[in-house]
């Protein structure tokens, strides 16, 4: 979505497109290390002791968090409470929350909506309040409001999403106002089994359209096309948009039987020791108090009370459209119908377990943050999908630079009495007791694994093969020539495998991988930094 900003330094690098399904059911969650983080515990005047909280915030309001906890906040005795504060998307924190010690989760939350405590349904969540609101508006061009005739009687939700304009529906598995708009679909139906049938159809009717993203029809809008399509999105994201670009023709659509709202919960995560509690309860007090009100309603959010954005703009309206209410569990039970309706994925992963991955990265090494994102994407993939893994390096198995760790099998699958996703999790958590010295024998690998995956190829699924590296092939076997060569004569219309590839770390080939993914219709993505490698690897596998 456009309102999110780019949290990480990574970036995608795409060596051809590849289709994206509507609702994507695999994804992969953040790291200890995840999101951008600012540095805010310090010790100011008076301060002999700063105890640091750590606060995870929805990207598009963590400027706000950042600025309100710029300054430790003065306890008593000498002791002052700074603050952590990291921006990042909720779907990434509910995977922490769900695979992470304590030790390297937030001790304040404040993801974008109230649905995501039913994702986090295990953890220990206590909600102090509202930080900010916002409505889920359906943004287009001002062109196309005329041209529909919505400026002088907005549509129901059933009449805008009734497929006769476009919808560039968000990805269901991690936006709020994707859902939140489908729910208020349901909603003003009835709540029934021919509301449910109406999504279903809206959905259905998304996907046969043309394919656009959310932020190429928010581009369109924001030039007047008059075609542009329909996007869910927040109105903060349209006051923010027009703010940057005053040209911009982008307007909000608010339908007549009201709005859900995105509303920005303050959740105290797990608990605290008495120690943390009064910092704790500090860095609740700032995120909730008049200075923050004041602070959101600048930054184009309006507060719990529904007051307006300042200078929000004359498409925006002074008085807070009607809350229509969204029942989280229902929502929960919505997506899992709707992500029914997409193709399961069926991914060999392939993890470089070479020595370099003994490098430090964030608060460990390479091999940790790469168990620790692994072990967060079992947490959130859905048991239809089907995972294997690999390890390799060079000559794991006398000659063979790989070892299988886990067959590919369906996550929901029992093995003597274990699950799938269990097996894989448990040796996820040997990454870096597996590391082994002699090189990476990346390119036979790679097409060890192609192999594999089109022996076991499944073609109601879309099949791929996740190569993570952070070095260069130092094998003599396979060059990449004779690589990128034998995938195309070997390639197979009937049972394609495209390569995923990600480089970790700025030793890592992304030349190399880019020229694989390209030969395989796949994608490669960078994090020169090994802390972005959360961004990447969530961003990768949710293209898949």
């Amino acid at each position: 979505m456009g309102r999110h900003a780019d949290t990480t330094s990574a970036r995608r690098l795409p060596a051809r497109p590849t289709p994206v399904a509507l609702v994507v059911a695999l994804v992969v969650v953040a790291l200890v290390a995840g999101g951008l983080v600012w540095w805010l515990a310090g010790s100011g005047g008076g301060c002999d002791e700063t105890r640091t909280v750590r606060v995870t915030v929805a990207p598009e309001l963590a400027p706000v968090a950042q600025d309100l906890l710029a300054e430790p906040q003065d306890l008593g005795d000498g002791t002052c409470a700074g603050a952590e504060v990291t921006a990042q998307e909720p779907l990434q924190t509910v995977g922490d929350l769900q695979a992470l010690e304590a030790a390297a989760l937030p001790q304040v939350w404040v993801p974008d909506s109230s649905l995501w405590t039913v994702r986090a349904a295990d953890a220990d969540l206590e909600s102090s309040g509202s930080m900010a609101t916002s409505p889920v508006v359906l943004g287009t061009s001002r062109a196309a409001v005329d041209e529909l005739g919505w400026g002088a009687e907005p549509p129901s939700w059933a009449e805008a999403l009734s497929g006769v304009r476009p919808v560039a529906v968000p990805d269901l598995a991690e936006s709020a106002e994707g859902l939140s708009a489908l729910a208020a679909l349901r909603t003003s139906l009835g709540g029934d089994e021919s509301a449910d049938n109406a999504v279903v159809q809206a959905v259905l009717a998304a996907r046969r359209g043309p394919s656009v993203s959310p932020a190429d029809a928010l581009e369109a809008a924001g030039s007047g096309a008059a075609d542009a399509p329909l996007v869910p999105v927040s109105e903060q994201e349209v006051v923010a948009t027009t703010r940057e670009a005053a040209d911009s023709q982008l307007v909000p659509v608010y339908p007549s039987e009201g709005s859900p709202r995105l509303d920005y919960p303050v959740l105290r995560v797990g608990g605290p020791s008495e120690e943390e509690r009064s910092a704790v309860d500090a860095v609740v007090r700032t995120l909730t108090s008049a200075t923050a009100r004041t602070a959101v309603l600048g930054a184009g959010f309006r507060d719990a009370e529904g007051t307006a954005p300042t200078d929000a703009g004359e498409s925006v309206p002074q008085e807070a459209p009607e809350a229509v209410e969204v029942d989280a569990e229902q929502v929960q039970g919505l997506l899992t119908e709707l992500s029914s309706l997409a193709a399961p994925s069926r991914i060999l992963t392939v993890f470089d377990i070479s020595t370099s991955m003994e490098a430090p990265a964030g608060d460990g090494t390479r091999a940790t943050l790469a168990r620790d994102a692994a072990k967060s994407t079992l947490t959130l993939v859905p048991g239809n999908f089907a995972l294997g893994l690999w390890f390799f390096a060079h000559e794991l198995e006398e000659d063979r630079d790989w070892t299988e760790a886990v067959p590919t099998r369906a996550l929901e699958s029992e093995v003597e009495g274990s699950s799938q996703r269990d097996l894989l999790d448990a040796e996820l958590d040997t990454i870096p007791d597996r590391l082994s010295p002699g090189g990476t024998g990346l390119y036979d690998t790679t097409l060890d694994a192609v192999r594999a995956a089109r022996s076991d190829f499944d073609p109601t699924a879309v099949n791929s093969v996740l190569v993570v590296t952070d070095g260069t092939n130092d094998d003599d076997g396979t060059s990449l020539d004779a690589l990128l060569q034998t995938l195309q004569d070997e390639a197979d219309p009937e049972r394609p495998v495209k390569v995923i590839g990600v480089a970790l770390g700025p030793d890592a080939d992304i030349a190399a991988l880019e020229r694989i993914a390209e030969a395989t219709g796949g994608a490669a993505y960078s994090a020169v930094d090994p802390t972005d490698f959360q961004g990447v690897l969530f961003d990768a596998l949710r293209q898949r």
